[in-house]
């Protein structure tokens, strides 16, 4: 299951309803695995790490939400959501860099009120991740809180933002709006994105290409004064649509193969998400011990179900067959 910031909230809203809903499967559990998975939750939420960490996730899903749901919309709003990619890496780094206190002072108010057991946070630590010269200098609890959990959290969360939203993919973003028509501007800035075509597909126009590109252009700013069709399009996609159904494809042969070279770039974050969604439905609980290799078979064929269906049993036998010979007819 997902978490949201709501169902965050509501589980520090509920903190001691659910401990008392715990503490009676653990008593009252119809089996012993019930009853056991019961008491480890029931042993987490007595630890001042976890209500630490359910903090800091509340704290990071209240900044990161508007965020998610600004790139969930069409392709009107991707500058309004590029500004905030910008100012949500803001909001993280002056969280990261001056958030420790007034968290841990929320933490621990919280502790006090729920009859958690507030640690000496100038104690030793002692894991098994600290070699013993390592705790002889001083590796406290404040220390690992603030660093190995606070800090790494927040700075894993800063690199993630800067990988998927790097320079190359911000420009590559202004140029998916740019060539969609803004309710304001019934006009595409041609230079700008010639421009941004020059800096990133060299390999797919020449540079007369580039040249009668921006000829294209300028025709179809004329042609969106007067058709509706297109300037009625608020998305990529729709604009990709209106010139295939109008048959205006051919006559803006160079800005269609744009259009269709941009509408390709979400095909690798698609399969990445198709991997990952099937990988929990073919490694669950029950098959944790399943090698990488099997694991990478099993989910190329659940991602690719439908091709995998054409194949019958008799066409996998005879290639199974020549792969070597076999001592045992099959």
């Amino acid at each position: 299951m997902e978490l949201s910031k709501y169902s965050v909230c509501s589980l520090l809203v509920m903190f001691n309803p659910a401990r008392v809903v715990l503490k009676g499967i653990i008593d009252d559990g119809s089996c012993s695995s019930q009853r056991g998975d019961a008491d480890s939750a029931f042993g987490y939420t007595k630890s001042f790490e976890f209500v630490l960490i359910l903090h800091l996730m509340k704290e990071i899903m209240g900044i990161t939400e508007i965020l998610s749901q600004a790139l969930q919309k069409k392709s009107q709003d991707i500058i309004n959501a590029m500004n905030l990619v910008a100012a949500t890496k803001e909001r993280l780094s002056e969280l990261r860099n001056t958030g420790w206190d007034s968290l841990l002072a929320r933490v621990k108010a919280f502790s006090e009120k729920h009859e958690v057991d507030i640690l000496d946070l100038n104690a030793l630590y002692r894991s098994s991740r600290y070699r013993p010269r390592l705790q002889d200098n001083h590796v406290t609890f404040e220390h690992y809180y603030r660093v190995d959990i606070f800090i790494s959290t927040l700075d894993k969360q800063l690199q993630e933002l800067n990988n998927r939203f790097n320079d190359q993919v911000m420009d590559l973003l202004t140029l998916s709006s740019s060539l969609v028509p803004s309710k304001r501007s019934k006009v595409l800035n041609v230079d700008h994105i010639c421009s941004l075509v020059e800096k990133y597909y060299p390999a797919d126009f020449t540079e007369q290409e580039r040249t009668r590109l921006e000829s294209e252009l300028e025709l179809f700013n004329i042609e969106l004064s007067k058709n509706s069709k297109l300037s009625g399009a608020s998305t990529l996609t729709e604009v990709f649509k209106v010139l295939v159904e109008t048959e205006k494809c051919e006559n803006y042969n160079l800005l269609y193969r744009l259009i269709r070279l941009i509408l390709t770039l979400p095909v690798s974050t698609a399969t990445t998400e198709r991997a990952f969604s099937g990988m929990k439905i073919c490694k669950n609980r029950l098959r944790t011990k399943m090698s990488d290799d099997f694991l990478a078979y099993n989910l190329v064929v659940y991602i690719e179900r439908k091709i995998a269906e054409k194949f019958d049993s008799e066409s996998v036998i005879e290639d199974f067959k020549l792969l070597k010979g076999r001592r045992v007819e099959l």
